[in-house]
């Protein structure tokens, strides 16, 4: 069986991001595959962890998929300061005899950024609204590499590692089944320091905020790279509960056009024609959002990655470019308008060296620094007696069950598959048990 099936039947999705079934991913020419282990988000550790750990699994799978697919060039890249990963790398590069090299980046954010992280490796600028492809690259995070060396070995995608920091008693990184509750990823951290608490899924810049009481339903995914538990009246819950409306009234009273948000950007320093601060002026004196949508600024909304970098570093005046983007891009999804790149060659700004925003005051500007510098070194790895796996871990249709309530299932069977000839990925079975529920989640307890 080809890699590429053995991905497929293991279910393996991209463990840094929005999660894009990993074998599609790999068709087509590859000149570069880049190898994302630059974990730019503050706090995480995950990526670390395996780098430093799992270093010839990474490099025994990278190789043979080299091999297989005919790939010309495989890239680690992660950052310069990452000593005991990058030795870990080269021994086993060494000790393999592997065509691998790595690529070590300043410490910025987001260097993690698909688009970011193939410049920094090719020197090409992907187009806006593009995908690497275009410039023949593919981004897999060091994660998804770990899968796919399980996959190898014929494993499925049923376990995640993930980081669990912030406030609480023991930060760590966790080994646990897809489908375990957060509250039980905390428990397993030693518990939040405080009765009360905010929590983020991710990182602190890009990571979604959730409440208290949400975050008491959710579950682990495949994507799923952190849970962050922070002050209940820090910044991310205070920024939180601001509403659109609240926002838009204060850029129409306190967006001073600076161009900070344009200037740092790292779309626009990619060269991208994305304008944080034209939006800002055009949306504060806006009545109808959709009757701004033919705007060209308003259109290239679609070009933000979400960093964050605009209202949490850049702006001056505690704006929300960011949110007001995220906003713009769903409308526009709405309406069906879609960004068209000019055909041209792209080049990025000769400032941008020079504007890269440093990770420790990325993470000082959003109230986490007093975790930054956490020894994460140890994992914990363990089952649950119960598991409830959602039907949609990834991008592109959601799966379909294949069991019934009541079935027994063992651990790493497949029960949810996507429909015939849609985008998607398998799920398995993350523990053994009994399906007690079938809906939007498979609920699944041990007997």
């Amino acid at each position: 069986m080809s890699i590429v099936d053995k991905i497929r039947d293991a279910g393996i999705v991209g463990c840094g991001g929005a999660g894009f079934p990993t074998h599609a991913k790999l068709k087509g020419k590859i000149e570069y595959l880049i190898i994302n282990g630059a974990e730019c988000e503050p706090l995480l550790r995950t990526d670390r962890y395996i780098m430093r750990n799992f270093a010839p699994q990474l490099v025994k799978a990278l190789a043979a998929m080299k091999e297989e697919l005919g790939i010309g060039n495989v890239v680690i890249a992660l950052k310069e300061h990452y000593h005991e990963e990058a030795n870990a790398l080269r021994e086993a590069i060494a000790a393999a005899n592997a065509p691998i090299r790595l690529h070590l980046m300043e410490s910025f954010y987001p260097a993690g950024d698909e688009q970011t992280i193939v410049y920094e490796v090719t020197g090409r600028v992907v187009p806006p609204a593009g995908i690497p492809i275009a410039v023949g690259a593919v981004v897999n995070n060091v994660a998804t590499v770990y899968a796919i060396s399980q996959a190898m070995e014929d494993i499925p995608f049923t376990q995640k590692i993930l980081t669990v920091t912030g406030e609480v008693k023991k930060p760590t990184v966790l080994c646990v089944p897809v489908g375990t509750s957060y509250e039980k990823c905390i428990e397993l951290a030693g518990g939040g320091l405080s009765s009360t608490y905010f929590v983020v899924n991710g990182g602190p810049m890009m990571g979604k905020p959730m409440t208290m009481e949400e975050a008491k339903s959710a579950v682990v995914t495949k994507t799923t790279s952190g849970i962050l538990v922070l002050p209940a009246d820090g910044y991310h819950a205070n920024t939180h509960q601001i509403e659109l409306k609240r926002m838009l009234k204060q850029a129409s009273v306190a967006c001073i056009q600076c161009t900070n948000c344009t200037e740092l950007c790292p779309r626009h320093m990619l060269g991208h024609p994305l304008r944080p601060h034209m939006i800002m002026r055009k949306m504060a004196t806006c009545g109808d959002i959709r009757q701004m949508l033919d705007d060209p600024d308003i259109r290239n909304a679609q070009l933000c990655c979400e960093c964050g970098i605009c209202e949490t570093y850049a702006c001056p005046m505690s704006l929300f470019p960011r949110k007001i983007n995220a906003m713009l891009k769903g409308e526009l999804g709405k309406a069906g308008i879609r960004y068209q790149a000019p055909a041209q060659e792209w080049t990025a700004s000769p400032l941008r060296e020079g504007r890269k925003a440093p990770s420790e005051k990325v993470a000082s500007r959003v109230g986490v620094k007093k975790y930054y510098n956490y020894e994460i070194t140890d994992i914990i790895s363990t089952t649950v007696d119960c598991v409830q796996i959602p039907m949609k871990m990834h991008i592109g249709a959601p799966c379909t069950a294949t069991v019934s309530v009541g079935d027994r299932v063992r651990a790493g069977q497949v029960i949810a598959e996507p429909p015939e000839g849609a985008l998607g990925a398998k799920i398995h079975a993350s523990i053994d048990g009994r399906v007690t529920a079938v809906g939007e989640r498979i609920v699944i307890e041990k007997e």
